[in-house]
């Protein structure tokens, strides 16, 4: 699986548009090839309509989109437990034992 990338998730259709689809088969993403500042060629990034950004390359585009795709299956933010640093429950030292 290490030869795996996520531009093997790319579908083009039309010519110049990429649909990310997930093994389920709905579309997570989509770039699309734009030109801009006179000519250059970009890929814009998109995913439920919002733009996360533009890449130079169809591999970077791809790489990107996916990568807010795996985030979108994880928890948001840091870990659950906060060791009570947040709420104010800190752990209890053991009671020092005067010999």
């Amino acid at each position: 699986m290490a030869d795996w990338h996520p531009i093997e998730s790319a579908v083009e259709n039309p010519a110049g548009v990429w649909a990310m689809v997930a093994p389920d088969g709905r579309e997570y993403g989509r770039i699309e090839l734009r030109r801009v500042n006179g000519g250059e060629l970009r890929y814009k990034v998109t995913r439920d309509g919002v733009v996360l950004g533009w890449a130079s390359t169809l591999r970077e585009a791809c790489y990107r989109v996916h990568m807010v795709f795996l985030a979108a299956h994880g928890p948001g933010g840091g870990s659950v437990s906060d060791w009570g640093e947040l709420t104010g429950r800190e752990r209890r030292k053991a009671p020092s034992n005067p010999a």
